[in-house]
């Protein structure tokens, strides 16, 4: 077969799944076509999101989501699987080239899957591991009560200093003092760099494990505006739909400790990963999903990403210095990658969950977050995160970016606190600031989406 002739087959299925869809499903169809026109009417700047690209809404809606391919490419338990094995090994290279990595598994359902992944297969009931504070802006996949990691693991937590850095002071006396054999860093709401190197000395000091957990910033780090984990920490992982902007899934990344012999004494930290993944873990890997990932790879492997990632941070940056020059609490003073972190609670006397829907409500998304010493419940909190990937890939420009710091400015000043949960705003100011909001979706719509 041609590659004219796939890519009449490519289309006939999507043509043919489309019409059958609309046929014999429309209350579906309503309710998807009503999310992708939300999507492109509203700002989102919640930082843990991106926006795909329609070729890789394509792929992780194709025919190789019907293959059983439980193994890996060329050790399969089920037949039919060499064109997908082929699909598979493109992911893998892509993966590797783009961080400049030894090994990749593309095979993980999403980030925690392969947090989990490693430490299970590392480490045994009660072992000792160490993880950033959820409320310093971990992660519970890194130790937290409310996960299995902290309730099955030995989990201590190190924090932030007084200025909202991560403490490596305080990081190296803990590792000291308890010997883990996990640290982990990287975090879901840290707006500085990360020392990568330090973790890696503190580390090799206590004979510890480093997984480096870069699902925020994979894509800064894949652009060059981040330093890379990967020949410092021995593992490193990322979900590939926050930064990558690609499709709902895992990575487990590996450098120069690839080979290196582990716990066991037997096999390479590279074959407990393999192992860790099929069949400790998972089963059957999703391969539209790595199909999708093979080709978000590719789409961040390009100069024109270089570009977006510089968007990302000079959006950023102008958000950060829109709320420093008009008094508001910014943790750390700034920021060096895509979040901004506010604590509304001290700025606005107002609580992350009432900033939240208030905002909403004017067609901007955030999100509620717990900062450093909150004394908020996590489903109230005293701030709000604030992210730039997707104003990013609008291709809006710093000035504008300054200008949503002002329209959110606007909102959280005219919201009128009754309690920690409830509000009132008034209808003129949310007929306003969603026209704004509308003027900028349509000037800068999401690619493809419009």
């Amino acid at each position: 077969m041609n590659d004219s002739t796939s890519e009449i087959a490519l289309l006939r299925l999507a043509k043919k799944g489309v019409e059958t869809l609309q046929q014999c499903d429309p209350e579906l169809v309503r309710l998807m076509e009503k999310e992708s026109t939300r999507q492109n009417r509203v700002l989102s700047m919640v930082a843990s999101s991106s926006t795909c690209d329609p070729s890789v809404l394509v792929c992780g809606g194709s025919s190789t989501i019907n293959v059983t391919t439980e193994g890996y490419p060329g050790a399969r338990y089920h037949a039919g699987c060499g064109v997908v094995d082929e699909i598979e090994e493109l992911a893998i290279s892509r993966a590797k080239k783009i961080f400049k990595a030894r090994y990749a598994n593309v095979q993980p359902h999403s980030g925690s899957s392969a947090n989990n992944v490693l430490l299970f297969s590392l480490l045994q009931a009660g072992d000792t591991i160490l993880g950033l504070d959820l409320d310093s802006g971990g992660h519970l996949t890194h130790g937290a009560r409310a996960s299995a990691t902290g309730q099955y693991f030995n989990a201590l937590s190190y924090g932030l200093d007084s200025n909202g850095f991560i403490n490596y002071d305080h990081l190296l006396e803990l590792a000291l003092e308890h010997k883990p054999k996990v640290i982990i860093c990287g975090a879901s709401a840290y707006p500085r760099f990360i020392d990568f190197k330090k973790f890696r000395e503190i580390a090799d000091k206590v004979n510890a494990y480093v997984i480096a957990d870069v699902s925020q910033i994979s894509g800064l780090i894949v652009a060059g505006f981040h330093p890379s984990p990967i020949d410092h920490a021995h593992f490193t992982t990322t979900s590939t739909y926050k930064q990558l902007f690609g499709p709902r899934g895992g990575l487990i990344l590996m450098g120069r400790d690839f080979d290196q012999i582990g716990p066991d004494g037997k096999n390479t930290l590279s074959q407990l990963v393999q192992r860790g993944v099929f069949p400790y873990f998972q089963g059957t890997p999703n391969l539209a999903s790595i199909a999708a990932k093979a080709r978000a790879f590719d789409y961040v492997a390009g100069d024109d990403f270089k570009k977006l990632g510089q968007r990302i941070i000079d959006n950023a940056k102008a958000i950060s210095g829109y709320f420093l020059k008009n008094g508001y609490s910014v943790l750390t003073e700034g920021t060096d990658n895509h979040m901004v972190l506010l604590n509304v609670l001290q700025s606005k006397k107002m609580t992350g969950v009432v900033a939240e829907k208030a905002l909403e409500d004017c067609n901007i998304i955030v999100n509620k977050n717990r900062i450093l010493g909150d004394q908020k419940p996590p489903l109230v909190t005293s701030g709000i995160r604030i992210g730039s990937n997707n104003l990013a890939i609008r291709g809006i420009s710093a000035s504008q970016a300054a200008m949503c710091g002002q329209l959110i400015d606007r909102v959280l000043s005219s919201t009128k606190v009754i309690d920690d949960r409830t509000y009132e705003l008034d209808a003129n100011v949310i007929s306003s600031v969603k026209q704004s909001v509308s003027n900028l979706c349509r000037d800068c719509p999401l690619p493809g989406y419009g």
